[in-house]
């Protein structure tokens, strides 16, 4: 049979496999796919009841690394993984998977070449909550790792084998360790940790849930006992210190980063002790759900409260304990990416609370800029249809250099992953939206409760169709553009001066597209006007932050509290109420 395309093929096999997985193990149907089978087994002497989670096999070229951390939504660089549902596994018992597994970035075992590869078996647990309007799940709760699997404390994974993997083979895999409790962050002289259970998060999840955070504390802290300072709050994900700071100058052995980054990171450590920046707080937040490494710091139907227990509890205590003027013309925001959404989503949900926000490259604040998708028109998040073809629709183009100006910048203009590519791990890793990537975490806060109590799809996660409905609801609760344009009368009093927009014109994930739609309301706003700025950086790329794109390094967050803070403490002490303490920070 011959087939129109690689999507009309992978109908054809999730229809086959439907059938044969059935019958995999008594009739051989699976075999006649040319698959080996991997038996994975879950000793009692590891775990002592039964389990439940997303059984991961993870099949690499690489032995580098262990195969669990070498994949990535890369579809470039990653290594193959295969995921199944675990329910109720026994102690000593064993799980099978084969051809019927789906597999990121190939569909199925049937697919992986005969030939000798690094294999590892990863299960990601699941716990059963009670959550608070009544319904039952089974979810990978967060346990301060920030919804990572392959570092998950409490998941159990294999001992990496080099592995002969041939077609009929059945492999034995027998899952050997567990991954340790992660150590808890420690001080430094200016950068503290703080850890708080949410009464309002726990009360939603019916068991305990926490919010920490990373908070730096401004030179003279300790010798000034009698000053209150502002606080700047930058949500971006699920942080282990704070981006873009850096105590120690690297060293000619550094790993992990670019060097311009850690120069910088370590340059804005210099400019912050010797005193040239305004006094502040800036703390970064660790607000994971069961969905996402990050909440989107709003309230969800699936997620819970996050927007008020930061807003009620978080930030109150980091006002608290470290002497935080509390007020809200006080209060700043700024973030990129996903922080960048988060900045103008928690100004804009929480408009008298905040005095401010500073965005770059913010994930989609329109959603008919879905990066490339539109949610509304569109019928399909994979691909653009036409009269004799299907066109793949790229989810990230290339990536650059950020350490460059763009003059010295070649751009080869690559499509790494495409929107199918992107969103076929999350669903490896898990189905009814647990894969726990950036897909599933914005399904889970912008959409409704499905009729099952997981999240609603916003799109098929195997055919790309969107769900016209579910695209409704999110227009109406979490697109930020069309939440401002529908209430501006109430709203645009509460937000002038406070709106401050940047994106670079060669964004990665196209997030510029959605910035130019939201610009173009906020110009065309009266009564009030909105008041605020909005920047494209030419040829920048993601996490433009607005600067001077002529000078290598000044785009980077390793330099935005240096250009964004003296234009906070403006705008702070332009709006502080009469009495307010505009003095005792500035030392």
């Amino acid at each position: 049979m011959k087939f129109e395309s690689s999507r009309e093929k992978r109908r054809w096999r999730y229809a086959l496999l439907a059938i044969c997985a059935p019958l995999l193990l008594a009739s051989g149907c699976g075999r006649q796919n040319s698959a080996a089978h991997f038996r994975i087994r879950m000793p009692k002497s590891l775990w002592s009841k039964a389990a439940d989670g997303r059984m991961l096999l993870i099949i690499s070229k690489d032995g580098s690394n262990e195969p669990r951390k070498q994949v990535s939504n890369n579809a470039l660089t990653t290594q193959q993984m295969f995921g199944i549902n675990v329910d109720g596994l026994q102690p000593d018992a064993s799980v099978v998977v084969d051809a019927s597994a789906l597999g990121y970035p190939r569909d199925s075992l049937s697919d992986v070449p005969e030939g000798d590869y690094y294999v590892q078996a990863v299960l990601n647990m699941y716990e059963t909550v009670h959550r608070a309007d009544g319904k039952v799940l089974k979810l990978p709760m967060d346990h301060w790792e920030g919804q990572n699997w392959s570092i998950k404390p409490g998941n159990l994974y294999s001992t990496v084998r080099k592995i002969h993997v041939a077609p009929g083979e059945i492999i034995d895999i027998s899952l050997d360790k567990v991954i340790p409790e992660l150590p808890y962050p420690k001080d430094t002289k200016y950068l503290k940790y703080i850890r708080i259970q949410s009464k309002l998060l726990s009360a939603f999840w019916g068991r305990p849930v926490g919010l920490g955070a990373f908070v730096l504390l401004p030179p003279g802290w300790d010798t000034h006992p009698d000053a209150h300072y502002p606080l700047v709050i930058t949500p971006a994900h699920f942080p282990t210190n704070l981006a873009g700071y850096r105590e120690t100058p690297p060293t000619p052995d550094l790993k992990g980063m670019p060097r311009a980054v850690a120069e910088m990171a370590y340059k804005f450590y210099q400019d912050w002790n010797s005193d040239k920046l305004p006094h502040m707080l800036i703390a970064t937040i660790q607000h994971a759900t069961p969905y996402y490494d990050d909440s989107y710091g709003v309230n969800s139907p699936n997620v819970g409260p996050y927007g008020d227990a930061i807003t009620q509890e978080l930030i109150p205590e980091i006002e608290r304990q470290f002497r935080g003027i509390g007020q809200p013309w006080s209060r700043m925001l700024t973030g990129c990416s996903t922080g960048g959404w988060e900045a103008l989503g928690m100004q804009v949900k929480y408009p008298d609370f905040y005095n401010g926000e500073w965005t770059g490259a913010p994930s989609p604040i329109d959603f008919r800029a879905w990066r490339l998708v539109n949610l509304y028109s569109n019928k399909n998040a994979y691909y653009y249809n036409a009269p004799w073809a299907q066109v793949p629709i790229p989810a990230i183009g290339n990536r650059g250099s950020q350490t460059v100006a763009p003059a010295d910048r070649m751009d080869d203009d690559r499509v790494e992953t495409t929107m199918e590519q992107d969103d076929r791990i999350e669903l490896v890793v898990g189905d009814h939206g647990r894969g726990a990537g950036l897909w599933d975490g914005m399904q889970a806060v912008f959409g409704p409760v499905g009729v099952d109590g997981y999240p609603a799809m916003i799109w098929d996660k195997k055919t790309g169709e969107i769900n016209p409905e579910v695209a409704t609801y999110w227009r109406d609760h979490s697109d930020l553009d069309y939440i401002m344009r529908r209430d501006w009368s109430t709203l645009g009093p509460k937000l002038v001066g406070k709106i401050h927009l940047a994106a670079g014109t060669s964004d990665q994930y196209f997030l510029a597209n959605s910035v130019r739609y939201t610009a173009a309301f906020l110009e065309s706003t009266k009564d009030p006007y909105y008041d605020g700025t909005v920047e494209y950086g030419t040829r920048q790329i993601h996490c433009y932050w607005g600067g001077d794109p002529t000078v290598p390094g000044t785009t980077l967050r390793g330099q935005v509290f240096q250009r964004q803070m003296p234009l906070m403490q403006q705008r702070m002490l332009k709006t502080a109420p009469p009495g307010a303490d505009t003095k005792s920070w500035r030392y």
